[in-house]
Parts: C-alpha cells; sequence; structure tokens
C-alpha cells in the first residue's frame, strides 16, 4: 500500500505537471475518469483498497488540475486550492469511510505544505512566480537562480531539517501497522524522494 501511495504522489509530477499546463480542460476532465474508476474498484472486494487509495489520489489531481491549470501565477493561493478536499476527508473519516484513500491525500497534502513552507523560508517565492510565467525553454536562468539561492547556509538547513521531520512522520506512520496508515506514509516519505529528484534535475541545468 505504502509502495502504491508513493506511485501516485509521483503521477502528478511527471504526467499531470506537462499535461496540465498544455490541456488544462482535459487535465480537470480527467479528475470523472478517476473518480469513476475508484468507485468501479470500490465495488470488488478484491480490488476495494486499491480503488480507496486512487479515490484519495482523485482529490489531489483535481486540486492539481485546478491550481496548475489556471492559478500557478499565484503561490499563495496553493495550498488553499491544495486542501479543497480536505473538508470531504474528514467528513470521511468521522465515517470511517474511504480511510486509506483520504489518509493519503491528507499525506500528499502535508508533504505539498512541507515543500511550500520550504520556497517561503528559503525565499525561493519570486523565483517561482518568475518561472510560471515564461516560455519554458527560457528558464533555466531562473531556476539556476532558485538552486543559488537553495545551496545557501540556510537553505540547506531548513531542507535538511524539513526532510527529517517529514521522515519522522512517515517513519511513525508505517509502524502502525494499518493500511490507511501506510498510505499515509507512503505519500509522505514519497515527498521526500519526488522533492529531491527534481532539484537534482534542475541542479544538473
Amino acid at each position: 500500500m505504502a509502495g502504491g501511495a508513493a506511485f501516485l504522489v509521483s503521477v502528478p509530477v511527471f504526467f499531470q505537471a506537462p499535461l496540465v499546463r498544455l490541456f488544462p480542460l482535459a487535465s480537470l476532465l480527467l479528475t470523472v475518469g478517476w473518480a469513476g474508476l475508484a468507485i468501479s474498484l470500490m465495488k470488488r472486494t478484491e480490488t476495494q483498497r486499491w480503488g480507496d487509495l486512487l479515490w484519495g489520489f482523485t482529490w489531489s489531481w483535481l486540486a492539481g488540475s485546478i491550481y496548475w491549470g489556471w492559478l500557478r501565477w499565484e503561490p499563495l493561493i496553493h495550498l488553499p486550492i491544495e486542501a479543497i478536499g480536505v473538508p470531504f476527508a474528514i467528513w470521511g473519516l468521522r465515517r470511517g469511510w474511504c480511510k486509506i484513500g483520504h489518509w493519503f491525500y491528507l499525506g500528499s497534502l502535508l508533504g505539498t505544505t512541507i515543500t511550500d513552507l520550504y520556497f517561503y523560508v528559503a525565499g525561493l517565492i519570486p523565483y517561482w512566480r518568475e518561472v510560471v510565467r515564461i516560455d519554458p525553454t527560457l528558464a533555466e536562468p531562473i531556476l539556476q537562480g532558485a538552486i543559488a539561492q537553495a545551496q545557501t547556509p540556510w537553505g540547506v538547513s531548513w531542507a535538511i531539517a524539513l526532510a527529517i521531520a517529514l521522515f519522522g512522520v512517515g517513519l511513525w506512520a508505517i509502524q502502525q501497522q494499518q493500511s490507511h496508515w501506510w498510505a499515509f506514509a507512503g505519500a509522505v516519505l514519497s515527498t521526500i524522494v519526488v522533492d529531491g529528484l527534481f532539484g537534482l534535475v534542475v541542479s544538473l541545468l
């Protein structure tokens, strides 16, 4: 379950990101397909857990489609948009419904929150605003500036501290020995991997 959650965290980064930039409406409409597939899987006992997990992923996909499709120029509203499914997740968890999916969604949101926090404390928000407004082929100098900013002692210290925090939360969740906590842990821990890979790719530009 943790492995499945980790895979689904990587999907928006490597598949949704290019799709939503070119075809935002198609990405948004694809949410309906994910939701339909999740419901279909949940109806069968042998695939119920995977449908449950996919349901939580659907909320992450919906939020990503809305923000990165039309609102990506303003970082301040990123987290509010990503948190669009929180009321529904709380409602479902209180009723014991879709625990795996809702905890996966909340784990993904926690990872996003920590990543955004790093952008704020490391002073990377101006680079965010600038890079999303230009042609991707012209983004290299901006990304190199962001990497230089992140590699200062302040930026490195915060990156290590927040990565340790995420790792600690993920490790605690894995030790709970329950599927919904494993999904949560997979989402949290994979954030470290995805952010690390993204930083490595950018640093090689």
